[in-house]
């Protein structure tokens, strides 16, 4: 993997590893800071994880994947695509979140990738800094 082709990630939150957790993985907090989506998963490896939200009325899977490592509060793993590329393994990345405690404060550090575009690689850095800089702002500011 050319790692010029990934994007990657690091925010420290002002809040405990759990509540950050719970933050990553609670549906009804996922749609306050992930452009409305809720993430729905039963959070087990080989199972599905949809970001899901409202489109004129009906619950619309926007991007899926796989949960491929799950370790609470240390690690989650899983693969990224749009539902229409399902069966086109070559539009998906692998997007990871490690986690690591400091002084009760929490550092996240996400990749994502690789993405042979260049624009799309441009897209996903720009929406990692607002879906990071929102997930800062819920859990420090309520």
């Amino acid at each position: 993997m050319n790692e010029d082709h990934v994007v990657r990630k690091t925010i420290r939150i002002e809040a405990d590893i759990d509540k950050v957790w719970d933050a990553l993985t609670n549906p009804e907090i996922t749609k306050k800071y992930f452009f409305n989506c809720e993430a729905i998963s039963d959070w087990e490896v080989g199972s599905r994880l949809d970001f899901q939200t409202k489109v004129e009325g009906e619950d619309t899977v926007v991007v899926t994947g796989i949960i491929t490592a799950i370790e609470p509060n240390s690690v989650l793993e899983h693969t990224c695509y749009m539902p229409e590329f399902e069966n086109d393994p070559s539009k998906h990345t692998d997007v990871t979140y490690k986690f690591e405690s400091e002084n009760g404060s929490t550092v996240i550090s996400v990749s994502q990738g690789p993405f042979e575009d260049e624009e799309k690689r441009k897209h996903t850095n720009f929406s990692w800094d607002t879906v990071l800089s929102g997930l800062k702002k819920v859990l420090e500011e309520g």
